[in-house]
């Protein structure tokens, strides 16, 4: 595959999109968003990702907690049980964390803000790609735990809510 964009619509053959399929496997990636005038695809691995409006409990968006006696995953803060009622907004891929649009632009969210599941939090880029992150729950932002720039994991905690909040 070349290092030059492809011609208009070129993004969207068959071909290009097992080659896209590819590198992810190769890379990890577990979502790439392409779009090419007024067409999109979007190209996701790994467990299926809710969208829509959440009928059931906010909870029920993101992963279940772990149990308060297992050890935490690799970047996820400790719980305590006072902690067990929030849900963490969590990376869906590999790559570098921006809180902002462009980096002269406020940031998507703050702590205090309310959101709801369509909400964009942030923005994940990977392999020069960047990819609009929605808060797939509601309520309010309690915690940033991720710095502008950084580099994240696939399921790191990027954000802590009050679904109650």
């Amino acid at each position: 595959m070349s290092e030059t964009s492809p011609p208009a619509g070129e993004a969207f053959r068959m071909e290009r999109i097992r080659e896209l399929v590819e590198l992810m496997e190769q890379h990890e990636l577990s979502e790439v968003d392409l779009k090419d005038g007024h067409m999109r695809i979007r190209l996701r691995r790994g467990p299926q990702v809710v969208s829509g409006p959440v009928v059931s409990a906010p909870a029920a968006a993101s992963p279940a907690p772990a149990p308060a006696a297992s050890t935490p995953s690799a970047g996820e803060p400790e719980k305590s049980d006072d902690e067990s009622r929030y849900v963490f907004i969590r990376s869906p891929m590999v790559g570098t964390f921006y809180a902002a649009p462009k980096p002269e632009e406020p940031p998507y969210v703050k702590v205090g803000d309310h959101v709801n599941p369509d909400t964009t939090v942030c923005i994940i880029e990977a392999m020069k790609v960047f990819n609009e992150i929605q808060a797939e729950t509601s309520g309010r932002i309690v915690q940033v735990l991720v710095e502008n720039g950084e580099p994240v994991e696939y399921n790191q905690p990027l954000f802590k809510v009050d679904p109650n909040g």
